[in-house]
């Protein structure tokens, strides 16, 4: 047997052997392939993977540490002092007093004329001493006294109807000949059981004269209120309540802080950021727990709050926003001239946005995280599906901007409606530019706080790709062989058990190679 030959039979029997040998590597050690891919190619992203989410983690602590301080120096800072403020006409009695009412319960009601002397005074009896007449222009209705200096006596209500005639000349509105007997636009429609609430009016003799002031809805809001907290507490069980407990602080936040130091003359803005500020890390805290994911989500909320402060300057600043379209504002600047009409409308900006950023952060951070644990393999991918969460959430969100703020103003839009002017002139009108400009700032501002968020949130994350790795190097198993080709082009399967070694023959120059292996040598 030729050289040539016996090479060739030594080849064919090491590449036997090789893949036996790979065979059982691979069911030894499972993908053999994938491990070895990993050390070659995983070693300088996994280290960095595994460095970046401690020191971001503490990156995160420092920022939110300093924020917190810087709320707690602001709030002292801000902190109001007085306590006395002039009260505004709208809310005087007739001795400059503020407005005291009491409670009533309408107990009958009849129909007479108009201008009767007895309305308003207090009566010993229901019988109230008026004629009535039937379809009367006025409604008298005759209101039990429940608290006050007048408990359980009584005084009549008298309400003019369509009868009683209106607003003369040209222009005024014609009456509406279905509504002659209901009550004129601006007055109370009252029924018999209505529990409403009245002021108290000093006459010209120095006794008490009552008129209607607004219903009792304390039962109503209270009722409505507890199916409220039960109704997120049966779904969000603890959770919910805690979150609960989170909103009654925010309007205690309001109540003592806000209000007080922006009627003291401190700026609106500083006051509706720490405002904002002690909200978020109170609310987030307590409804989220302390974790990571909180953190992200709140970091990418204040981060969200600021940018939203500035859009919202440089919104009022190119729009020549006012913000003295509002009858309420303007009341405020009469009695109240110390306080900045336009850092109030800039104020009122930064609260208003302060609900939505805090849904699209929170929901950005736990979409995250819980991509991370289900299996996204590095924080890239991490993001990249978050973002794709994030995308849906801006379109639904943005909704639900600019259909609330349409419901608020959807008296105004009514009424524009019908003011025959060029949609133009009335969408720049400033009262329409106001809720406007809200909508763009807000959405803007949530555009942003997305991809911020959910960054953050990517960063503070530990992927399943991103698995600290074993300290010892593997060594990678052999390649497995690849399967021959069957004349159809498909790949011959591999038996279950490989076959066991073959091998290698003698160094034996006298066997012909045309030979059978079991054939004996000549």
């Amino acid at each position: 047997m030729n050289r040539e030959s016996l090479s060739r039979l030594r080849k064919s029997s090491g590449d036997r052997v090789g893949g036996a040998d790979a065979t059982r590597s691979g069911q030894s050690h499972g993908h053999g392939h994938s491990h070895g891919h990993g050390h070659s190619h995983g070693h300088g992203l996994t280290d960095i993977a595994h460095l970046l989410s401690p020191m971001t983690k503490w990156i995160v602590i420092g920022v939110l540490s300093i924020a917190g301080l810087a709320v707690t120096i602001g709030a002292v800072a801000l902190w109001p002092t007085k306590s006395d403020h002039p009260i505004p006409i709208l809310f005087q009695s007739s001795d400059g007093k503020a407005i005291e009412t009491v409670d009533g319960e309408v107990v009958d009601q009849f129909r007479a004329n108009c201008l009767n002397s007895v309305s308003g005074e207090v009566q010993e009896t229901a019988d109230i001493p008026v004629n009535p007449v039937p379809g009367g222009p006025c409604i008298l209705s005759t209101v039990r006294l429940d608290s006050g200096p007048s408990q359980g006596r009584y005084t009549v209500l008298e309400v003019p109807t369509g009868r009683a005639g209106g607003a003369t000349g040209p222009g005024a509105p014609r009456p509406d000949p279905n509504a002659l007997d209901e009550p004129m636009p601006g007055q109370p429609t009252l029924k018999i059981g209505d529990a409403i609430r009245l002021s108290t009016v000093p006459g010209v003799d120095g006794t008490q004269r009552y008129t209607f002031f607004d219903f009792q809805r304390g039962t109503a809001l209270l009722i409505w209120a507890l199916l409220f907290v039960g109704a997120v507490v049966l779904v969000a069980a603890w959770r919910g309540l805690r979150s609960i407990i989170g909103l009654a602080f925010a309007f205690l936040v309001l109540g003592v802080f806000t209000l007080p130091a922006i009627l003291e003359g401190s700026s609106p803005v500083a006051v509706a950021l720490v405002s904002s500020a002690a909200i978020l890390f109170v609310v987030l805290y307590l409804a989220h727990g302390v974790s990571l994911r909180t953190s992200s989500a709140l970091l990418g909320t204040l981060t969200s709050l600021v940018m939203a402060a500035i859009l919202s300057k440089v919104a009022i600043d190119t729009m020549k926003l006012t913000g003295m379209s509002g009858e309420q504002t303007a009341n405020l600047q009469i009695y109240q001239g110390t306080i900045s009409v336009s850092g109030l409308l800039l104020a009122g900006f930064i609260i208003g946005t302060l609900g939505v950023l805090n849904d699209v952060t929170i929901t950005q951070a736990s979409a995250a995280f819980e991509l991370a644990a289900a299996g996204e393999p590095t924080r890239l991918a991490t993001f990249r599906a978050a973002m794709r969460v994030g995308r849906d959430h801006i379109a639904s969100t943005v909704y639900t901007l600019v259909f609330a703020y349409a419901g608020s103003a959807l008296p105004l839009l009514l009424l524009f409606s019908v003011a025959q002017q060029p949609f133009g002139s009335l969408v720049t009108t400033e009262t329409v530019a106001v809720e406007l400009a809200r909508t763009f700032v807000g959405g803007i501002a949530i555009a942003l706080s997305v991809p911020l968020t959910t960054a953050i949130a990517a960063a503070l994350v530990a992927p399943t790709g991103a698995a600290p790795m074993p300290a010892t190097t593997a060594t990678p198993a052999p390649a497995r062989p690849r399967p021959k080709q069957t004349p159809q082009g498909r790949p011959t399967p591999t038996p279950a058990t490989a076959a066991p070694p073959v091998p290698a023959p003698p160094p034996t120059t006298d066997i012909p190679v045309s030979r059978s292996r079991h054939a004996r040598p000549d």
